[in-house]
């Protein structure tokens, strides 16, 4: 698990993504101001290098022609970063799987070589007792695929006995633990905004944990709607994901805001800090920009 990913260029990488790219407020800036949704993702990849694939979390296994398409948007350099179905990690909880994950795996396998860590998201209540259960799904987890397990039981978060169990469970298995930062979310209350109203409901408000134990670290940042509080905060993930490109790492770096209208924005400006820092090339400009530049 962990090993270098199929087809990817040689040199520094920082894959940047967002939680989704089927996003019609974002038209005028990533997008065109007009046009269908076809070319969405195309427009998309031009920009991003990885996204966060929630429509498999909560629809399960796509459909062959789906992931066929997919395959055909995107450049070779683009990760998916899928998340296990709700059912395999919600509904069964990790228990008696295997088929399902199987078949999961088999109907992404046209996308082989532009997947990327896979996220294995779990209940909130999916504690220390559970942990076999994880340990069993890592033990037969495909040695080319990288994984990426996000847990948000609080005692994962107290440094103890459970936490200890958990971190040497993903770092013997290559696997990577996924850091969710809402520092900024969590900043302020949330007042009468209802877009930070309803991310703080949905969010789990638990402590930042900042540890590699893979070769992908996966950082989801869950930033505020001011945007001065996100530049604050994400401060010193400028040093550490520099740290661990230099180390020879790929950070993968997922940028939400609470209400996600300027998330795009956001993302850029985070990339750009890291890119001085670690030496990455810009990224490209966005298409509906570029669009309303010629008028």
């Amino acid at each position: 698990m962990g090993a270098a990913e199929p087809g990817d260029d040689v040199g520094p990488r920082l894959h940047l993504g967002l939680p989704m790219w089927a996003n019609p407020d974002w038209r005028g800036g990533l997008y065109p101001p007009h046009g269908g949704n076809e070319r969405l993702l195309d427009d998309y990849a031009r920009v991003f290098s990885a996204v966060e694939g929630n429509t498999t979390f909560y629809s399960g296994v796509p459909r062959a022609e789906t992931v066929a398409a997919w395959a055909r948007q995107v450049p070779c350099g683009f990760r998916f970063c899928f998340k296990l179905p709700a059912e395999l990690t919600h509904q069964r909880r990790l228990a008696d799987i295997e088929a399902a994950f199987d078949d999961f795996l088999e109907a992404l396998a046209p996308l082989h070589d532009r997947l990327g860590p896979l996220l294995v998201q779990l209940p909130r209540d999916f504690g220390g007792e559970e942990l076999p259960r994880l340990q069993a799904l890592l033990s037969r987890w495909p040695s080319w695929l990288p994984c990426a397990v996000e847990v948000r039981h609080s005692e994962f978060f107290h440094k103890g006995d459970a936490e200890t169990v958990l971190n040497r469970l993903l770092i013997s298995h290559g696997a990577n633990r996924v850091m969710l930062d809402v520092r900024p979310l969590f900043s302020t209350p949330a007042g009468d905004h209802p877009g930070l109203q309803k991310a703080q409901h949905e969010k789990p408000k638990r402590p930042l944990h900042v540890i590699s134990t893979g070769d992908f670290p996966v950082v989801r940042f869950i930033g505020h709607v001011d945007e001065a509080t996100n530049l604050d905060y994400f401060q010193p993930w400028i040093e550490r994901l520099a740290l661990w490109i230099k180390q020879g790492k790929t950070p993968f770096l997922f940028v939400h805001t609470a209400d996600n209208l300027r998330a795009p924005q956001l993302a850029r400006r985070l990339f750009d800090s890291v890119a001085t820092r670690a030496g990455l090339p810009a990224l490209t400009a966005f298409p509906g920009e570029c669009q309303a530049s010629l008028f």
